[in-house]
């Protein structure tokens, strides 16, 4: 990935692209084989840059000796690459936008192993899913391009495969505008996490300079990006879910991130009438178990710390 990232021209990204693929096939193998007759849904590559790149002057000179390059010439394409806000910067459906050969990889990749284990009589189903969408055009461009190589593994294959695309709403825009986007999505994921992040402006990796102070203050007894903000957040979900299903009547609809195992967020996702949530393992029996009181009538209330 890092050849991938500090890859300069066209020829060099696709070079490193090629020994991704395989890997990448394997590894949707083995989940597609675990979660058999379940959906599965990957997310195309969605984090800043950034956090694939070395920081540290020793690391630095580890990776430009690991790749054959010159330790300056690493260095001068490091501070190329250097964003001022990398969580606003050049990540998720931008970087497909920009470099359609990455996302390109990654569905041929999942198709691939789609593919290949449903002609072994596997039971597969691939939900691809495009992230960080402000615009329908991003989500409509993104779109083509993955539906252009899918179709292209089942003809080489000679093997029809069911999927589906959607997108991630982690920001305020793609939330309001979601009738439109419901146009190129077969379903939504509410990424709470950025959404959060993006909504109070507020950065994660940030906000410990501050937030001890608010806590003190009860301005903010609990941080947003762990108890789900029903009030401000909550609105953007309940919108961007109502608006998404007056254009798509059946949009599957889920949350996905560390509100999906919060008692007072689960609750409020099934008031609304989400689909689904998901989160990390640990979070799961909570999770579980409040989506139950949900659906036996319960408000979720009755969990909330």
């Amino acid at each position: 990935i890092r050849r991938m990232i500090l890859a300069d021209d066209p020829h060099s990204r696709q070079l490193a692209l090629n020994d991704i693929l395989p890997m990448q096939r394997a590894m949707f193998k083995e989940i597609f084989e675990a979660m058999e007759g379940l959906p599965v849904t990957i997310r195309l590559l969605d984090p800043p840059l950034h956090e694939f790149l070395p920081a540290r002057e020793e690391d630095i000179s580890t990776v430009a000796e690991e790749l054959g390059v010159r330790l300056e010439a690493l260095q001068a394409r490091l501070e190329q690459l250097e964003e001022s806000n990398p969580m606003l910067g050049h990540r998720g459906v931008r970087l497909g936008v920009t470099t359609p050969e990455v996302y390109r990889t990654q569905a041929r990749a999942i198709m691939e192993a789609a593919c290949e284990l449903s002609k072994e009589g596997t039971q597969v189903i691939p939900e691809i899913m495009i992230p960080l969408v402000a615009l329908p055009e991003e989500l409509a461009r993104c779109r083509d391009e993955v539906v252009e190589i899918a179709e292209a593994v089942i003809a080489e294959h000679g093997h029809q495969v069911e999927y589906s695309i959607g997108t991630m709403i982690e920001l305020p825009r793609a939330a309001l505008l979601a009738n439109e986007v419901a146009e190129h999505a077969d379903f939504f994921s509410f990424g709470t996490n950025d959404l959060t992040q993006m909504t109070y402006g507020l950065s994660r990796d940030d906000m410990g300079k501050f937030f001890p102070a608010y806590q003190r203050e009860g301005l903010m007894p609990f941080s947003p990006l762990s108890q789900f903000d029903i009030e401000g957040v909550g609105q953007l979900v309940e919108i961007g879910t109502t608006r998404g299903r007056s254009t798509k009547s059946r949009l599957k609809v889920g949350v996905c991130g560390e509100h999906g195992g919060d008692p007072k967020g689960v609750g409020f996702f099934h008031r609304i009438g989400l689909d689904y949530v998901s989160c990390s393992p640990y979070r799961v029996p909570v999770a579980r178990l409040v989506a139950a009181h949900a659906a036996l009538g319960g408000s979720g209330r009755n969990f909330e710390r």
